[in-house]
């Protein structure tokens, strides 16, 4: 559970470079950046955070004590807050490259707003 973001991190673009390999030829700059960007929404935000949904909302007691919080019903708002970033990054994943964008700015927003130096909340 401790790098369940890097393992995803890592799973993204070995994915992409499996698409780009399966890729009909010739295979331009466009194609290889429009692949890796859809897998890396795929997997990095969308799959990443919806793993962060089930253990906040399913195992929010196990989750806060892991990270140092206390359990709360914050966990609850966490876990809800995620399916809505990975709800939208399995829409965005495929579409277009707007919606890809909305999908990161959006996923990245939320870790904007934490205080420095305190854990993340994966």
């Amino acid at each position: 559970m401790a790098n369940v973001p890097l393992t995803f991190l890592a799973i993204g673009p070995i994915l992409a470079g499996l698409a780009i390999a399966l890729a009909s030829r010739p295979i331009t700059g466009a194609v290889m950046v429009d692949r890796l960007l859809s897998w890396s929404v795929l997997v990095n935000i969308g799959v990443t955070d919806l793993v962060n949904f089930v253990f906040h909302v399913f195992f929010g007691q196990m989750s806060a004590a892991f990270i140092g919080w206390a359990d709360s019903p914050l966990q609850f708002e966490v876990g809800t807050a995620s399916l809505g970033f990975a709800s939208a990054s399995f829409i965005a994943a495929f579409g277009s490259f707007d919606r890809q964008l909305i999908a990161i700015i959006g996923q990245a927003s939320s870790h904007w707003a934490q205080p420095v130096g305190t854990p993340t909340r994966w």
